[in-house]
């Protein structure tokens, strides 16, 4: 190969607006966002080239083929993280496989293992929330969803684990900002749960846009080569993120020229270069200064094709099966899937016992009326949420995915409804408009910036139509939250309030003593206002895909029970951000001069339509090695009159520590179904081996002593009932 010809493998690059010269004259080796006319024509132009090495084509498949009209989208990763269920997402990704591979796209960036602490960041949906223990678990599974029994699979895709590391601890809330975190935080909490899937075998990292300590990710040596490829001997291939090296030339300005900054970023490790251009003139350049070694792009390249032989695409290209796309996307199993990881996702978050609401005449409580208001009630995009047809970032679904394939609130509860109760619509708010953005219509790299979000003020004819609906309803469902245009890249948020008139439409609909059921829609929890102290009940459905507005129905109306658990804490005002569970304890107490730091709803909680109890929580051995596990079991019994599914937490506290530690970490999870009245005792297992912490020279290391085992619904300490054990070394 030339050296044209390497530089270019290297290279990944939007096809949004067209393939010919990037194909022909940048020998390029990948390309993302691709719409299928452009992925057809990309493909018959390889055979037009001198080597015709086949392409790699990437693309954002987050939860379910996003941008390929028809295809399942399912709830978004923080939705799905609500089941705390790792078969679950094992099989949702393995279905988002089989129906992306038929339509020529080989790599999908997903799953993310961000951690997410501070919720006015925009990404927060994108993540599977606060907890290192359970991104690791869910993040893996999604892993071998993906890559099923090996990349010889011709329905696996390359999986890829982002963003490679820290890129979620950003100052303010603001997306891609600095991340300020030292060495032995990265250990302590960051990185494991990437490590855990560089072990297990994750085709790709997508490096972080940000810096840590003042090294862009991009060309962090330390964390690139040494901790990656060296300590945890990852030998697959590393993808930047979009630019990321045309920000070390702009934003981060640490290189003159592409030349040295494309230099910087293969000797750092760096393998395939997403939507650079100029990377190709400047990395031949590099190694024509000198300032490059060959052999750097020799190796990466060697990484890249080794990724191609693996998937086969020599011998087989992996282009378009139409006949393929016919059989397995939007199919009747991926329908019913998508109906699980729905009724999975949501989180029953308050209930005064209105809830589950029932249309029979013949019983005392059945309604007969029902008002549905709220702006998200019928929005078909905010249900789907971020990366997923109309959210802004494929120009080829203006329309986005079909909309008899999306189920909103107000089409589920009038389908189960039906003609036992009348069901009335009214919007009663709006959340936002958006303008262009002052400082200019395009960012340095030539993308254009997301227009900004101007709340909408109240409206006071939309208000009263609100509540003479709800004057004359047995119940309210008022589906409040956010809207695509708060969501996702570039779109933090100062504040975390309803936007526009929501509070003024929830204010006033309680007001007229008529039941009201919150639905927060939103792609992360917000702070409620005081109104919603009011609410006979509160749910949180976290854009729940297709199929959310079904699921939502049935469990408003008892055909399913609430199952989901807040993988986030809920925080009660903006000031208290970054909200999380495991924090180190602070030495001046538990609240504000002026505000509780108490969070609203707690990471792990969340309610049934039953009743739990715990108890005898005992200990199989309570003096243990390194190498042993723990293993425990408690009792659970349903003490309610309906079926329940609970979702048993085991977590861990280190009594005494050589360094400052969180007070207690998420360590297993299991799940225990019970029919009304039985009981069973639950097996609670951890490795000895899991106990660790990150001393203040930055080992992981389990040290000896006394620990505790906390067992219970949440991360609540009032929750959880606790044993001890002793570890000898």
């Amino acid at each position: 190969m030339t050296l044209a010809e390497k530089v270019g493998q290297m290279l990944q690059l939007d096809a949004k607006n067209g393939v010919d010269e990037y194909v022909l004259e940048y020998n390029v080796g990948s390309l993302l966002h691709a719409s299928p006319e452009n992925l057809a024509r990309a493909h018959a132009l390889v055979e037009q080239t001198r080597l015709r090495i086949p392409l790699l084509i990437g693309d954002d498949c987050i939860h379910g083929h996003s941008f390929f009209e028809g295809a399942t989208i399912f709830p978004t990763q923080l939705g799905m993280a609500a089941s705390f269920d790792a078969d679950l997402l094992e099989r949702v990704a393995r279905a988002t496989a089989v129906e992306v591979a038929p339509t020529g796209i080989h790599w999908t960036f997903s799953p993310v293992l961000c951690i997410a602490r501070d919720l006015r960041w925009g990404r927060v949906s994108e993540t599977f929330g606060e907890d290192p223990f359970l991104i690791g678990e869910l993040a893996s599974a999604m892993v071998r969803g993906y890559q099923g029994h090996g990349l010889e699979d011709p329905d696996a895709i390359l999986a890829t684990a982002k963003h490679f590391a820290g890129y979620s601890e950003t100052q303010g809330g603001r997306d891609a900002s600095e991340a300020d975190i030292s060495q032995r935080k990265l250990r302590s909490w960051y990185l494991p749960p990437f490590e855990r899937v560089a072990r297990e075998g994750v085709a790709s990292f997508m490096l972080g846009y940000q810096s840590t300590d003042g090294v862009p990710i991009t060309v962090n040596k330390w964390l690139l080569n040494d901790v990656l490829r060296g300590e945890w001997g990852y030998t697959g291939t590393l993808v930047t993120d979009w630019d990321n090296v045309g920000n070390l030339v702009r934003e981060q300005r640490l290189f003159p020229d592409y030349a040295q900054a494309g230099a910087a970023a293969v000797t750092a490790g760096n393998d395939m270069i997403m939507t650079t251009p100029a990377f190709f003139e400047g990395a031949q350049s590099a190694v024509a200064q000198g300032l490059l070694d060959e052999a750097h792009i020799d190796a990466a390249v060697s990484r890249i094709l080794t990724l191609k032989f693996e998937l086969g695409l020599f011998e087989n290209p992996r282009v378009p099966d139409v006949a393929r796309q016919r059989e397995v996307i939007g199919s009747a199993a991926h329908t019913a899937l998508n109906r699980e990881a729905a009724r999975r996702s949501l989180v029953l978050l308050r209930n005064d016992g209105t809830l589950p609401l029932t249309t029979n005449p013949a019983a005392a409580s059945g309604v007969r009326s029902i008002a549905v208001v709220g702006p998200n009630a019928d929005d078909p995009d905010q249900t789907l949420g971020d990366w997923a047809g109309r959210s802004g970032q494929a120009d080829w679904l203006p329309d986005g995915h079909p909309r008899h394939m999306i189920s909103t609130v107000l089409d589920g509860i009038r389908a189960i409804a039906g003609a036992d109760a009348t069901v009335e619509y009214v919007r009663g708010a709006d959340i936002v408009a958006t303008g262009p953005d002052p400082i200019g219509e395009f960012f340095p790299d030539g993308q254009p910036r997301p227009h900004i979000a101007l709340p909408v003020d109240p409206d006071p004819q939309q208000i009263a139509a609100a509540v003479t609906a709800a004057e004359r309803a047995d119940v309210v469902v008022a589906v409040l939250g956010d809207t695509i245009q708060l969501i996702g890249e570039g779109r933090s948020t100062a504040t975390l309030e309803f936007q526009g008139g929501q509070v003024a439409l929830l204010d006033a609909v309680v007001a007229t003593g008529t039941p009201v059921v919150l639905v927060v829609l939103a792609s992360k929890p917000h702070v409620l206002p005081a109104s919603a102290e009011r609410a006979a009940a509160i749910v949180w459905a976290a854009n729940p895909g297709m199929e959310g507005g079904n699921a939502l129905a049935e469990l408003l109306f008892g055909v399913i029970e609430p199952t989901g658990r807040m993988p986030i804490s809920w925080p009660r005002h903006v000031g208290q951000q970054p909200t999380f569970y495991n924090q180190i304890n602070a030495q001046h107490g538990y609240r504000y001069a002026d505000l509780t730091q108490e969070p609203q709803f707690v990471f792990g909680e969340g309610l049934s339509y039953s009743s739990v109890a715990y108890a005898d929580l005992r200990l199989e051995l309570d003096v243990l090695r390194p190498e042993d596990t723990v293993r425990a079991t408690v009792n659970v019994t349903n003490t309610g009159a309906r079926p329940v599914l609970e979702t048993v937490q085991g977590y861990v506290r280190d009594v005494t520590t050589s360094a400052t530690w969180a007070d207690r970490e998420l360590k297993a999870v299991a799940h225990v179904s019970l029919q009304p009245g039985e009981s069973a005792a639950v097996a609670v297992e951890i490795p000895v081996a899991a106990c660790t912490i990150v001393t203040a020279d930055g080992r992981r290391v389990v040290e000896p002593g006394l620990f505790e085992l906390l067992v219970g619904p949440s991360s609540r300490l009032a929750d959880l009932h606790s044993v001890g054990f002793e570890v000898k070394i």
